[in-house]
């Protein structure tokens, strides 16, 4: 449902919040002059901007994620949840709720009740204001990205996470594995797995701390770590007696076509880390809107890295250069190099298509919980 057609239910008490929030002039009582004045008000892309650009972070993590997300109707308490997502340390500690978040929303006609008896208790967000919103925030995050020519070296990983899939679940076939008390595999183990694959990564040390992106993050380097939860959520292979199997279905995997796979990659690294990066997916979007030619990485941060919370001693930074841009690498979908000294990355064209479809995600993104 659009914006006017929601107007058109709001009863006049409503309308007139709205209609004084903007400051419009006209008749207080009459209901026709009143949703003329507010749409005409809002059909103004300059004021509509205007509007949008006067946000500040926390609203405008609160408005991203709204965009976001896949449901159509919101309860109070889902609105809530969101809205403290959005809010970082020090507003809360400043007496800000999220139900300012929430009324800020409604009294600018951002959010509005449902029209039926079944949804008169929830939220919803206008559809056309939704694509106008995006549209106007693509604008604003584009604005800020400083482009770069093609460097003369860059690193491209293309499917090279499926290959590697198959190569580890060959070696789960082909070797004993044997896994220790708290079913991790030995150095010894890992070491040779990383000498199998394509793409190799440094052992984790036992120095910091690793949780929140994985079952089996505290264990394994990050691309690796992706793989092994993605083999066991799918039970390709099988952790059982103190030995690492290969399963029936990991032995049918190992013909399975690239493509496919990676799309279930992608949705699966959505899912995995979406537990310490709820909004994961509108980064990726953000990411592929920003830098389908070569961009550095520090502009990039500058634009998008308002949008992410800090997870524990994650930074937004370390964030948005190590759980996201690194990743995105791994999944074939950006590729990165240096220009004159600066970081440069670009979406590939496969990049963009995965991208895109974070738009109108839909179906089951909720946080993976292992059975352990």
């Amino acid at each position: 449902m659009n914006l006017a057609d929601m107007l058109t239910f709001a009863d006049i008490g409503q309308l007139n919040r709205i209609a004084d929030y903007y400051q419009c002039e006209c008749k207080p009582n009459s209901k026709h002059e009143l949703i003329q004045s507010i749409l005409t008000t809002l059909g103004s892309r300059r004021f509509f901007e205007q509007q949008v650009s006067e946000l500040n972070v926390a609203h405008l993590r609160f408005l991203n994620n709204l965009l976001f997300d896949p449901r159509q109707y919101f309860g109070m308490e889902e609105l809530i949840a969101i809205a403290r997502q959005s809010m970082d340390k020090k507003e809360s500690e400043s007496g800000a709720s999220p139900r300012d978040l929430i009324v800020r929303f409604t009294k600018s006609g951002w959010l509005f009740n449902g029209t039926t008896q079944h949804t008169k208790y929830l939220y919803q967000v206008p559809q056309d204001l939704k694509m106008r919103f995006r549209d106007v925030l693509s604008a604003h995050l584009k604005a800020g990205i400083k482009t770069t020519n093609e460097p003369p070296m860059y690193r491209d990983e293309y499917h090279l996470l499926v290959d590697d899939l198959k190569l580890f679940l060959q070696f789960v076939q082909q070797h004993e594995i044997t896994l220790n008390a708290e079913g991790m595999m030995y150095r010894r183990s890992q070491q040779q797995v990383m000498d199998h694959l394509h793409v190799s990564e440094s052992l984790v040390g036992k120095a910091g701390w690793r949780f929140g992106y994985g079952r089996s993050f505290k264990d394994y380097p990050d691309r690796f770590a992706l793989l092994y939860d993605y083999a066991f959520h799918h039970r390709l292979v099988r952790e059982e007696q103190g030995l690492l199997k290969l399963t029936a279905a990991g032995e049918e995997k190992l013909s399975a076509e690239n493509t496919a796979e990676m799309i279930q990659l992608f949705r699966f690294w959505l899912r995995l880390y979406k537990g310490a990066i709820p909004n994961l997916s509108s980064i990726v979007y953000w990411t592929g809107e920003c830098a389908p030619g070569w961009s550095t990485a520090e502009s990039l941060f500058r634009q998008i890295g308002p949008l992410i919370q800090p997870f524990y001693y994650d930074t937004p930074e370390t964030i948005y250069e190590t759980r996201v841009v690194k990743m995105m690498l791994h999944l074939g979908m950006l590729r990165i190099g240096e220009q004159e000294g600066e970081s440069t990355v670009q979406m590939t064209a496969w990049g963009l298509r995965l991208a895109a479809t974070c738009r109108s995600l839909s179906g089951d993104t909720t946080p993976l919980v292992f059975d352990i």
